[in-house]
């Protein structure tokens, strides 16, 4: 995870297990528990595979399988998985713990 501050709200709702489900082939979506804050939000970058990203106008939380489209305003890119690609685009759950 990054340190920006959406990555330090989904932080503070670890553990946290989110249903995915495919969205166009490029990523999988789900609904974390509650909105995060996109307060002090970084500079907007293109996501690339296995990025979480946290897509604010409909509050999903997205793990991409694919690379993204290119930058725009919208996915807050919180951190990263390192994980075979294919792998993440069958992943129908996922629960995420805070590292010891």
């Amino acid at each position: 995870m990054n340190d920006s501050p959406a990555a330090r709200d989904l932080a503070s709702l670890l553990p946290l297990t989110v249903d995915l489900e495919d969205f166009h082939g490029t990523e999988r979506i789900g609904d974390p528990p509650r909105e995060l804050t996109t307060e002090h939000a970084p500079a907007p970058v293109a996501p690339k595979a296995g990025d979480i990203a946290y897509y604010a106008p409909w509050g999903d939380l997205a793990l991409f399988c694919k690379d993204g489209p290119a930058a725009s305003a919208d996915p807050l890119v919180l951190g990263h998985i390192d994980a075979d690609p294919a792998q993440i685009g069958r992943v129908g759950r996922i629960t995420v713990e805070a590292a010891s």
